[in-house]
């Protein structure tokens, strides 16, 4: 609900301050008091696209802020959590334009872009008038508008669930044909290279060991003999041999040398064993070096083979296991892959058949409902003087998507046989007021959470007609709010707080503003709105009987 407009230097308005209610809120003033500046300033402060120049001349900026009293579960808590924005019970609104076009917005003291401000006003305020393209003109908005009238809301739910799963369904079938188109293009390729790898087998430490054992090889030739020279003189005829004689000799006196000699034989025994050692070392090598030149060649082949193969696919030769375990699923994967497809497809069948399911069932029902609404707007038309006029709700088939299979458009025939077609292009402006009010009458439901406001929505219309769109507005606005901009007296009758937009000249300006009316001042009001200029005791009691009504 809006609470309070403060507007600072905007257009002809200097500083204007508001205080709005429950209920239902009449502006009323003469033709160019300014009116629509106030729908301007209140456009501007919830990011609506208007008037390029708003700022007061000879300002150095203009600025609007609008106060709103949010319930619990107001649509607009979700959106300012979404964008971190501070929530509340209280909205504040702020924005500033300078003279230059600059301009700049806060939510409740927190900087905000223009999209947050227009994804707030969607769920704050709802704007009706013969230019109006954001509500009820709007034929985007119908299919919605007739959802809500029909309360599809679990319908809709079910088509939008099965519409993801379907597009999901979809997608996944979509990725798995690809795949196997590309598998497909490269399976000669696939198959060579797995045939390939599997043959040669290579394993993970093998090219190392390879490399080393060749290397070995290929300088056996040059260091056999002097390992096998070296082993000679480690043997019986060389140290070994040399060791044991001293050994014997000194153990043979060792008695008479008095204890002297037992460390030395006893070190010597240790050389022994080391000596041995070391001769079991050098035959062991000797043995690795003595090859048949075919393994060397063998060797090279096997080694050159998996470089080969580790250079041609790019992998380290240590990977060429895993990179073979890669394609042989790839390849299982395109084997098995007829079998995948043909299951993806039943999923999207199936998922196709449920959506049609759900599109059709909330397609019964937008027909049920459309009926009803066509019914109950031709109810509310007859007492606007329009009872031979035609509404009708019109459902054709659209592209599938998630909000179903229809598309919906609101049309009217001024006359029976008539032509029918969409509303702003049929209906005259007095016809186009009268029939969005009864529009709006039946869709209105529980509106409570926005501020309705009506631009001159009975311009064209008069006497009992008048005074059945005043007595429509009023219904509207309870338990809610609604601000009208009328220049009928038996509409601003109908209102519970009653203001009226005036020009003055001050100081050879010329600015608007607005005072709020009390019972007095608001019979002079209706009396000038029934009379004229001259007001009359005539158009005093006529404007009290209208109040008194």
């Amino acid at each position: 609900m809006l609470r309070a407009l403060d507007i600072r230097d905007m257009l002809i308005i200097d500083r204007l301050e508001l205080t709005f209610q429950p209920g239902l809120n009449a502006l009323t003033g003469e033709t160019g008091a300014g009116k629509s500046i106030l729908l301007d300033s209140l456009g501007f402060v919830l990011g609506w696209r208007g008037r390029a120049e708003l700022v007061r001349q000879g300002a150095a900026q203009g600025e609007v802020v609008a106060e709103f009293e949010l319930t619990e579960g107001h649509p607009a808590h979700d959106i300012l959590a979404e964008a971190g924005l501070p929530g509340g019970q209280e909205l504040i609104l702020r924005r500033v334009n300078t003279a230059e076009g600059r301009k700049t917005a806060w939510v409740n003291d927190r900087r905000c872009s223009g999209e947050v401000l227009r994804a707030l006003s969607e769920t704050l305020i709802e704007l009706h008038g013969q230019h109006d393209d954001r509500g009820l003109l709007n034929p985007r908005g119908h299919r919605a508008m007739l959802d809500d009238y029909a309360g599809v809301g679990i319908r809709l739910a079910a088509v939008r669930s099965a519409w993801s799963e379907m597009s999901r369904a979809r997608k996944a079938l979509a990725q798995t044909e690809a795949s196997l188109a590309a598998m497909r293009a490269e399976e000669e390729f696939l198959r060579h290279s797995v045939s390939e790898l599997d043959q040669l087998d290579p394993q993970p430490g093998e090219d190392a060991e390879l490399d080393a054992r060749r290397r070995m090889m290929q300088g056996a030739e040059r260091i056999r003999d002097d390992v096998a020279r070296a082993f000679s003189l480690l043997g019986g005829d060389g140290a070994e041999g040399a060791m044991a004689d001293a050994v014997r000799w000194l153990e043979g006196v060792s008695d008479n040398a008095g204890g002297q000699l037992e460390e030395p034989i006893a070190a010597l025994g240790r050389a022994l064993i080391e000596l041995g050692e070391a001769q079991d070392g050098v035959d062991a090598c000797l043995q690795k070096l003595d090859f048949n030149p075919a393994e060397l060649e063998q060797a090279e082949e096997r080694l050159f083979a998996i470089r080969a193969l580790a250079r041609k696919h790019d992998v380290a030769p240590d990977d060429l296991g895993t990179f073979a375990d890669t394609l042989r699923d790839r390849l299982n994967r395109l084997d098995a892959g007829d079998v995948d497809l043909a299951n993806q497809r039943a999923a999207v069948d199936a998922a196709q058949a449920a959506y049609d399911d759900a599109a059709a069932q909330l397609s019964a029902a937008r027909q049920k409902a459309a009926g009803q609404l066509d019914a109950a707007v031709m109810t509310e038309l007859a007492p606007l003087k329009m009872e031979r006029a035609v509404f009708q709700t019109e459902i054709t088939p659209a592209d599938p998507g998630p909000e179903g299979t229809d598309a919906v458009a609101f049309t009217v025939a001024t006359n029976p046989g008539a032509p029918s077609g969409p509303l702003n292009k049929i209906a005259s402006g007095g016809e186009l007021s009268r029939f969005l009010l009864a529009l709006k009458v039946c869709l209105a439901g529980d509106d409570s959470a926005r501020t309705m406001i009506f631009d001159e929505i009975d311009r064209g219309v008069g006497g009992a007609t008048a005074d059945a769109v005043g007595r429509r507005l009023a219904s509207l606005a309870h338990g809610g709010q609604v601000l009208v901009v009328t220049h009928s007296p038996q509409v601003a009758a109908r209102a519970a707080h009653h203001w009226r937009v005036q020009k003055q000249v001050t100081d050879g300006q010329t600015l608007s503003t607005v005072v709020p009316l009390a019972e007095p001042d608001r019979v002079d009001e209706i009396a000038r709105m029934v009379a004229g200029d001259t007001i009359t005791d005539e158009a005093r009691a006529a404007a009290r009987a209208l109040l008194d009504a």
